[in-house]
């Protein structure tokens, strides 16, 4: 079962200003993600259902989070039907996000007041997403579909709307005063967030670092 409601979902993803996107069979290697993201700032967080198994581990970092990072919302992403979303509501997410509009998914999350997320690539697609329930929306790849631009465009005639872009989004003071300023409600941040040593262990200081500065560039932007 959720720990949070969808409005907090929303006003927390709208707070932080990011939300980490990350995928990893190996659970410990989760973890410390999690740990250094939260360490770093976050407080909402994408695991990606990108492999098999991947309900498993994160049915795992529901109860690491629940007992160690008790501020930190966990979601679920990559969701392209009602039964893997049913699936993971099940094993406690508190947000569902997909790369594409799926009515059916709708219906299962606003069943249960869980946060839906939709991937969106046009007016049309959005406006409908918003009919359905969503409070924010994921445009998605992008930058393929028209960057800080389209949200700025889109704005202009439906200026409560709340977008996340994701794809494209990069964790430097440029790349993110760009989206923000172009009306972004926050952004998903992926690979660029999570860097590696060397050796190919991922560097955790570091990313909590990155994590950090990253929620502070937008406070300054804002």
């Amino acid at each position: 079962m959720a720990r949070f409601t969808r409005i907090e979902v929303a006003l927390k993803a709208k707070e932080t200003g990011i939300v980490p996107v990350f995928y990893h069979q190996d659970v410990e290697i989760c973890k410390n993600i999690l740990k250094a993201c939260y360490e770093g700032g976050v407080r909402i967080f994408e695991f990606t259902n990108r492999g098999d198994f991947a309900h498993e581990v994160f049915a795992e970092l529901t109860k690491f989070a629940a007992k160690e990072l008790p501020e930190m919302i966990l979601g679920i992403g990559s969701i392209l039907d009602a039964p893997t979303a049913s699936l993971y509501i099940q094993l406690g997410a508190n947000f569902i996000v997909a790369p594409s509009l799926n009515p059916e998914v709708a219906k299962v999350c606003n069943r249960r007041k869980i946060s839906w997320m939709p991937g969106c690539g046009s007016v049309s697609e959005i406006s409908y997403a918003e009919e359905l329930g969503a409070e924010v929306v994921k445009i998605f790849p992008a930058t393929q579909v028209g960057g800080p631009d389209f949200i700025k465009a889109v704005k202009g005639p439906m200026p409560w709307t709340n977008i996340m872009p994701t794809g494209g989004v990069n964790a430097t003071e440029e790349s993110l005063k760009e989206w923000i300023s172009a009306g972004a409600y926050c952004v998903g941040l992926g690979s660029q967030l999570f860097t590696k040593e060397p050796d190919g262990n991922f560097n955790y200081p570091q990313i909590k670092q990155t994590v950090k500065q990253s929620i502070e560039y937008i406070k300054t932007i804002r």
